[in-house]
């Protein structure tokens, strides 16, 4: 049994003609610990709901576009290279006021679940 999983979503132009604007990632990669979605958001489109989560929280990583995310009753500007964390129970929403598509990736984890992380987690062999 292999020890990887891969997989190709395609371009980010692929991306945008899917369901949603998004590409999940936890099936196709057979994810045991996260969701991790690669999406795009057409100019001036907004999120379709406000949600919260109960056991995870999200990551937000933005790498292009411009914009507004709404966190509580909290608005604030989103660009590239800005990455947002939303705690579970926290409702949240964006919306793309920017001229063109806005792309970003969001992972979903478990909220204090992480126990390790970079180098605390490796061993070079």
């Amino acid at each position: 049994m292999a020890k990887y999983s891969i997989t190709n979503f395609g371009t980010m132009a692929d991306v945008a003609k899917t369901e949603y604007g998004k590409a999940f990632l936890h099936d196709t990669l057979n994810l045991t610990s996260a969701e991790i979605s690669v999406s795009v958001m057409p100019a001036g489109a907004k999120s379709p709901f406000n949600h919260i989560h109960k056991q995870n929280e999200e990551i937000y990583i933005f790498l292009s576009g411009n914009g507004k995310f709404m966190v509580d009753d909290e608005i604030f500007d989103i660009k590239p290279g800005t990455a947002v964390r939303v705690a579970t129970g926290a409702k949240r929403a964006m919306e793309n006021t920017g001229t063109t598509e806005m792309q970003y990736i969001c992972i979903q984890a478990k909220e204090n679940s992480l126990t390790q992380f970079a180098f605390a987690d490796a061993e070079i062999c």
